[in-house]
Formats: C-alpha cells, sequence, structure tokens
C-alpha cells in the first residue's frame, strides 16, 4: 500500500510539473513579438505594360492618368514583342546617319509624378543586346539634369552598367551599378531613394549607392520620357527593349 501510494504521489507530481511547463511556454508564446516600425509602400502613380491594343498599349495602369503617347522623329517606328505572358516595346536599333530614327514614349507633367523630397523608387524590365550599346541610353527620366532637378534610369557605356541619377541644382548624383546587363537578356532594374542614400538594384540585388543629401528636392514642370530624352538629335535613345515600367513615391 505505502509503494502505491509513493507511486501514485511521484505520479502526480510529474503531471503537476507538465501542467506548469506547458502554462509557461503557453505565456511565453503569448508576449507579443517585437516588430519594427511599418514602412509605408507608398503609392505607385505611373505603370506601364504595353499589353493592349491600339491607343491601350500606352495607358497608364496606376489608374493616375499618365498614358503616355510616341514622339516620333525621322520617321520611326515603335514594335511590340512578346515578353511573358503579355508583350514589351522595342525601340530603334543603333543607327550611324545623319538623320536616325527617334522615338520616345512620353507622359504630360503631372505634379503627381514630382517626389520632392519624398522616398522614391523607380524602374523597368529591360532587355538590351550587347551590339547595341552606346556611351548613354535613357530608360526612364522626368527633368532634365541642367534645368533644377532630374530623377532617371540609364544605360550607359560599352559594357552597359545601369545607373540612377537625382540632380537637383547643379550636382548629378548617381548610383552606377557593379555588373553590366546588356547581355540580350531580360533584367529587372531599379532606383530607390530613401533620404539620405540612391541605390541601384539589379534583379532586386542592390548594386550600386551613392549618398545624397536629405534635404535633395526633385520638383520640375517637365513631362516623363520613356526610352530617351526626346525625338531629336542627341536624345539618348534606348535601343533594346522594355517593359513594366513604374514609379513609386513615397
Amino acid at each position: 500500500m505505502k509503494r502505491l501510494l509513493a507511486s501514485t504521489g511521484l505520479l502526480l507530481l510529474l503531471a503537476a510539473t507538465v501542467a506548469a511547463g506547458t502554462m509557461a511556454r503557453a505565456h511565453r508564446a503569448e508576449r507579443p513579438v517585437w516588430m519594427p516600425a511599418h514602412q509605408p509602400p507608398g503609392v505607385t502613380v505611373a505603370h506601364y505594360r504595353f499589353d493592349g491594343t491600339g491607343d491601350h498599349a500606352w495607358a497608364d495602369l496606376s489608374g493616375k492618368g499618365h498614358p503616355l503617347t510616341p514622339v516620333r522623329g525621322n520617321n520611326a517606328t515603335l514594335t511590340r514583342v512578346p515578353h511573358g505572358d503579355g508583350q514589351a516595346v522595342r525601340f530603334p536599333p543603333r543607327c550611324r546617319k545623319t538623320a536616325c530614327p527617334r522615338v520616345v514614349l512620353r507622359a504630360r507633367s503631372s505634379p503627381a509624378l514630382n517626389p520632392g523630397v519624398r522616398p522614391l523608387r523607380y524602374g523597368a524590365d529591360v532587355r538590351l543586346a550587347a551590339n547595341r550599346t552606346t556611351k548613354g541610353q535613357n530608360v526612364l527620366q522626368k527633368g532634365f539634369s541642367t534645368e533644377g532637378s532630374q530623377y532617371k534610369l540609364q544605360i550607359d557605356g560599352r559594357s552597359g552598367h545601369p545607373s540612377c541619377a537625382l540632380v537637383a541644382g547643379r550636382t548629378i548624383h548617381l548610383a552606377v551599378a557593379r555588373i553590366p546587363v546588356a547581355d540580350d537578356r531580360w533584367h529587372t532594374l531599379e532606383c530607390r531613394r530613401e533620404r539620405t542614400t540612391l541605390t541601384i538594384l539589379v534583379d532586386r540585388t542592390p548594386q550600386g549607392t551613392t549618398r545624397i543629401p536629405a534635404a535633395l528636392s526633385i520638383t520640375n514642370n517637365r513631362p516623363l520620357s520613356i526610352g530617351g530624352k526626346s525625338a531629336f538629335g542627341d536624345n539618348d535613345q534606348f535601343h533594346g527593349e522594355l517593359d513594366n515600367i513604374w514609379i513609386t513615391i513615397g
């Protein structure tokens, strides 16, 4: 009988210990886990996929009302080509003539496209062959470097290194990617302005950064241009294919 009572007491003690441990674990699980402060994702103010027909190919999918219009020079044409489950737009090839075909896609100027000092992200999917590189090709830009302020994504040099540019006043801040993208394959490029840092990402990986003033403000009354800065001479024409172009502010 004594051995039975002792065994029963031991079992009760073990049960109490297990129950206490379970309650302690449950209590720890209920404690809130620390999380960083929420960072707002910003507002997408322009987004282009080129998948529609007719004029709908140039529609702004953000719903903010910034459709594109082709601006051509010297009988230039834009060609849409398959990309993924949709289409991309192909710009004119390199040309060594005096009167080369030139074309850009342009959205009218809007205050909604000016980030001021707010966080700014913008990017595009690009495809550029090694035999189509030049000293400078503009993917996306708003504003001009010699006229107040600008933000821009470009691919420069024979080796095809992409870079992001922010300009205010006479100072050009440039984040250049360490790797080239002129390999006739699709790459995702992104420029990211976060307070005092400008970063370029290639295929979602940071590849270059530069410091910028926190007070750097980008506000201008120039249109948004894609594929070059104009349809005139020395327009930094892009000579590859573009898709999924977007701008997010905030």
